[in-house]
């Protein structure tokens, strides 16, 4: 049996680009051959697939409980059936895989759709190398245990004030909820000379994105932020983090 995949998950406040970051991860990812990749889009204020450069026709938030108990077709189990919904949910391209949790339809609640990112994965992950998983400031699914207890956690922040505190927070959370301090890491985005005066420990960031024009101008020209040039400072900052976290995945005790 293929060992499991090595589980990214990235937070942070909300517009300090942690998109951004995943997107360049799974392309970076893909550039070193570390393929197939999933990508999980967990956070419903995210444009993972945009920043990817695909299209999702549906999400599991869109996918009503109801239907699950009145569509199966005869001779097919629900374990099947959901396995089933989930691939038509999976956009599938060149050396990953996306999935996007979405918004539920109506005034339902997220339980449902979280059910099914839990089942599906269980079913999906031994088929991937990493999962990279760009998640809300809220901790909800590892909180849930949707997600599994992620190998690392990337809190992304610019070095702004709020971005700085949200760290914190996030960090306390995360430890709360069993995940192991030394897997825990910050990464500096849009870096330019310095960072607001906000305590975030003694830890150094595992990574500091520079400020790059290539994605603004990838932003204002609505064309996908992981496909900004191999040379660009951001591309050449999130390659090497990748490399780390390459280098972590092989490390892994039971590889």
């Amino acid at each position: 049996m293929p060992p499991r995949p090595f589980t990214i998950a990235l937070s942070g406040k909300g517009g300090t680009g942690k998109t951004t970051i995943s997107s360049l991860l799974v392309r970076s990812f893909i550039d070193a051959g570390e393929i197939p990749v999933l990508a999980v889009d967990a956070d419903p204020n995210a444009n993972f697939h945009e920043a990817l450069g695909v299209e999702v026709k549906e999400t599991l938030g869109s996918m009503r409980e109801e239907a699950f108990s009145r569509n199966i077709p005869p001779g097919m189990n629900r374990h099947d059936y959901v396995r089933y919904r989930f691939r038509q949910a999976l956009v599938e391209a060149s050396g990953f895989d996306l999935v996007a949790m979405g918004r539920p339809e109506g005034t339902g609640c997220y339980c449902f759709a979280n059910d099914l990112l839990s089942e599906c994965m269980k079913q999906l992950e031994r088929e991937y190398r990493f999962l990279v998983i760009d998640t809300e400031a809220g901790m909800e699914h590892i909180s849930r245990g949707t997600i599994g207890k992620p190998d690392v956690l990337l809190i992304v922040s610019d070095p702004g004030a709020r971005g700085l505190r949200t760290i914190t927070r996030i960090r306390e959370i995360a430890t709360q909820l069993g995940l192991e301090p030394e897997k825990i890491h910050v990464v500096f985005n849009r870096y330019k000379a310095g960072a607001a005066p906000v305590d975030i420990g003694n830890e150094l960031p595992i990574a500091i994105i520079p400020e790059d024009p290539a994605v603004e101008a990838a932003d204002l020209a609505a064309t996908p932020v992981s496909q900004i040039p191999e040379s660009s400072p951001a591309r050449r900052e999130v390659r090497a983090l990748a490399e780390k976290l390459i280098k972590m995945a092989h490390e892994r005790p039971g590889q």
